[in-house]
């Protein structure tokens, strides 16, 4: 008799706990090989004072199975509660997230029956950082955070999964139109790294074309790798266009351990019902098999679960009349998988697991330690007047010998010097100072290191004139390149 492989197991909120028994049951049924260790996370928990929504004792469980099967949970409305899903992935450096998705027409209507998508989705950075910061009484800030080894891991992921799984096309989804540095830098790598999978076809698409592509003509992709927030949106179009978000599953591997869930919420309008759909779940479950190295009792399961979709027995939320045979709840449909276990589907392609993805840390380009050198300093003022040029004459007479004003922008576009009097401008106001002498290199007007002594100095008499400092940046040359973006109209 094959062991038991301990895992970890969170019954969630919602409808949480009604789709993990009848997961559990199917996959008893099938004969996985799992011992599962119960742990308690989401709403009650965060409600008894972890605002984590986690309790300590439970990484001692995550630690030792590594292993995660999570059903939905509920985040409490309110400031103070941080996103599980967001704590558990970046904690336990689960850096990648896989979504695929795949048509069963005629099983599931969909006006794409050659849909078979996969999303592999950055899974630790981006404005998933939830780093955030009121500024101003008008403004507020997110910050966007992209590392160049947070790129190249899930870059990296994508092509080796590309290549385990037999995919042909890899493409990559950025806004670096926009973000030319953080979105440049993920495209950057991605272009970089691509050379050594010559065997594998590569594309990039600007996101907002690539979403549309994706809900119109979905089957010309086949892997799509993309940054954080991109990916969360653009997995969850093509899931719904394949049929509906509640058949859809996704995995967050990383070098230590992996989690498994829907990727649909805890819908606690419905809980308690009998109607929710285990499907998201039990895909979840079947990426989780494969994952642990029991790949027959996966595709028993899914199989199961293709011949259940195909005689018609579908819950509420894909019931069709006149194409459904019968609506089921959720214990009839996990009735009708178990019913037949060892059962493949009529019309539908059969489910083959692939083999598991070898567990061991990614190995990464050595890290290039450049040169660093500070040329200025974008200063962020709280101002309440509504001239720009009557702050940048206030300025002007502030900056000493050493630095220069070079521009003041308002939500990023130019207002001083020369700006139009048609822009909007709020309260919130980003002064750039750069040294006095620049330097001209290619005949291209360049700029000058500066001592850090006189970005204090100056920092000294803005505050000494009850300037309203509530934010500096730094502004850096790596290598001789800019690195920070110009203004709008700069």
């Amino acid at each position: 008799m094959q062991p038991k492989v301990p895992i970890t197991v969170a019954t969630g909120d919602g409808i949480g706990p009604e789709i993990m028994t009848q997961t559990l049951r199917v996959l008893e049924a099938a004969g996985a090989a799992i011992a599962p260790e119960f742990i308690e996370v989401g709403e009650q928990v965060y409600r008894a004072g972890h605002s984590s929504g986690i309790l300590p004792s439970a990484w001692d469980s995550l630690r030792r199975t590594q292993v995660l099967l999570k059903a939905p949970i509920t985040t409490p409305l309110g400031g103070g509660y941080k996103s599980l899903n967001v704590t558990l992935r970046k904690t336990l450096g689960l850096y990648a997230n896989v979504r695929p998705s795949r048509s069963l027409f005629p099983a599931v209507a969909t006006r794409f029956p050659d849909l078979d998508v996969v999303i592999i989705r950055e899974n630790e950075e981006d404005l998933y950082a939830g780093i955030e910061h009121q500024q101003t009484p008008d403004v507020v800030q997110c910050l966007k955070l992209v590392s160049r080894p947070g790129c190249e891991k899930i870059v990296r992921y994508a092509f080796e999964y590309c290549r385990l799984h037999g995919r042909r096309k890899l493409t990559c989804m950025t806004k670096d139109n926009i973000m030319k540095l953080t979105d440049g830098l993920f495209h950057r790598v991605y272009t970089e790294v691509g050379q050594e999978y010559p065997d594998i076809e590569q594309e990039h698409q600007i996101i907002d074309i690539g979403t549309a592509r994706l809900a119109d003509t979905p089957e010309r992709y086949d892997v799509v790798v993309t940054l954080n927030l991109y990916g969360d949106i653009i997995s969850d179009v093509v899931a719904q266009v394949a049929g509906s978000v509640g058949l859809a599953g996704s995995a967050n591997v990383g070098d230590h351990g992996a989690l498994f869930e829907a990727i649909h919420g805890s819908a606690p309008d419905i809980a308690g019902q009998n109607i929710a759909n285990p499907s998201g779940l039990l895909q979840a479950a079947v990426l989780m098999l494969v994952h642990i190295g029991q790949g027959e009792v996966a595709a028993r399961v899914h199989n199961a679960w293709l011949r259940a979709l195909e005689d018609g027995y579908h819950t509420a939320d894909i019931y069709q009349p006149g194409t459904s045979q019968e609506k089921v709840g959720t214990v009839g449909f996990a009735d009708a998988v178990i019913a037949r276990l060892g059962q493949l589907p009529q019309h539908l392609r059969p489910f083959q697991a692939g083999p598991a993805a070898e567990q061991k840390p990614m190995v990464l380009t050595p890290r290039h330690v450049g040169v660093q050198q500070l040329v200025g300093i974008d200063v962020f003022l709280r101002w309440d007047g509504t001239d720009p040029n009557e702050l940048g004459q206030q300025l002007e007479m502030l900056t000493g010998h050493r630095l220069q004003l070079k521009l003041i922008t308002n939500r990023g576009v130019k207002v001083y010097p020369e700006g139009h009097p048609e822009t909007f401008c709020t309260d919130h106001w980003r002064c750039r100072f750069v040294a006095a002498t620049a330097r001209v290199s290619d005949g291209q007007l360049g700029y000058t290191p500066v001592p850090f002594a006189d970005v204090l100095a100056l920092l000294h008499r803005l505050a000494d004139f009850n300037l309203y400092i509530i934010k500096t940046e730094n502004l850096y040359l790596f290598d001789g390149e800019r690195a920070f973006s110009l203004g709008q109209g700069e």
